[in-house]
């Protein structure tokens, strides 16, 4: 196992590099770079008219340049790059002034609340419900579940979130949800069971969106793994021999299906936790690491750009090491000393 290890652990490196080597690839082809920005946001006249200053400018973006390291090659930028993430140092977001890392530790508490709470309720939801509907294939709850579930998956996140704002937020309707913020501006004078309440009450219409963008996946897969496993022969020979069904289904069958979902679980954790929160985060005024990576695209930050790259891509690889190393706690059949053999 310990071989093992080392040899995914190796394998990560170039597929961090290649990733990290990629983007600062493109970057150095993308249009209107940092420095260009700055000196159109500070030039910009009334009515958005921009005022060139001639030698002014010239003189000012080379100071910039000078300032954020542009006034290297490419390779050595690279060099340096690779070498302060090499001991995390993520570099200074130019757009905030700020260490990139201090900015995403800023921003985690946002993303922390929507991946964690939309992962477990996801599971919590899909689970009991497809192996229920595998209990009862093709029965009327089967198929009223699955086009429920099927409709919920088919309503995109922010189209939901604009219909629950309408409906629910102050929009034509009902004003009953607040649409800013994880919690309310006098949270820190409330007591601890008002600010469990204040703060769910912020959550309910984002999770709300996410929830039902991602539990149909796992409901379904869970339905068809159970129904693959009640169709094997070891579930045939344990009912003849007289086993009642609930014994075949929690004692026979569950150890079985259950493998492909709780290997799963880190990789539909970090889907949860880094993925399709962009929109909802913007729908509802929420700061988290969605908007700061898109903010940061679209100013060119390219510190926080490669810094969230390389942070996220480390999760990853982690993750996916992770799954691979729960295959042998959940069925131990799994032999990693026959791997490349």
């Amino acid at each position: 196992m310990l071989g093992y290890l080392l040899k995914r652990i190796a394998l990560m490196l170039p597929t961090l590099l290649g990733a990290l080597t990629l983007t600062f690839v493109v970057i150095q082809f993308v249009p209107g770079g940092p420095v260009e920005q700055l000196l159109a946001q500070s030039h910009m006249g009334r009515g958005g008219v921009y005022k060139s200053r001639g030698d002014t400018d010239a003189k000012q973006i080379e100071e910039l340049k000078k300032l954020y390291g542009f006034d290297k090659p490419a390779s050595v930028r690279y060099v340096d790059m690779l070498r302060n993430f090499a001991s995390f140092n993520l570099g200074r977001s130019f757009t905030h002034d700020k260490d990139v890392w201090q900015l995403i530790k800023e921003k985690l508490p946002v993303s922390i609340s929507l991946g964690l709470w939309t992962f477990f309720i996801s599971y919590l939801i899909s689970v009991p419900l497809g192996i229920a509907k595998a209990v009862r294939e093709g029965s009327r709850f089967d198929v009223l579940s699955s086009a429920l579930v099927l409709i919920g998956y088919a309503i995109p996140g922010f189209v939901l979130g604009v219909l629950l704002i309408v409906l629910f937020a102050g929009g034509s309707f009902f004003d009953l949800f607040p649409l800013r913020g994880l919690t309310s501006d006098h949270w820190a004078e409330l007591s601890w069971p008002a600010r469990i309440r204040d703060y769910l009450w912020h959550l309910t219409l984002p999770l709300t969106c996410m929830v039902l963008a991602s539990f149909a996946e796992m409901t379904l897969l869970t339905k068809n793994t159970f129904i693959e496993e009640m169709r094997k022969q070891y579930v045939l020979v344990a009912r003849a021999k007289g086993l009642s069904q609930h014994r075949v289904l929690w004692k026979h069958i569950l150890r079985n299906a259950m493998i492909p979902l709780v290997t799963g679980f880190p990789a539909a954790f970090v889907g949860a936790f880094f993925a399709g929160s962009l929109l909802i985060e913007s729908l509802f005024s929420l700061d988290g690491l969605g908007l700061l990576s898109y903010e940061s695209v679209v100013r060119r930050d390219y510190p926080v750009v490669l810094g969230s790259l390389y942070l996220f891509t480390l999760i990853g690889l982690g993750v996916k090491l992770l799954s691979d190393l729960l295959y042998m706690v959940v069925d131990p059949r799994v032999q990693f000393g026959a791997v490349g053999k």
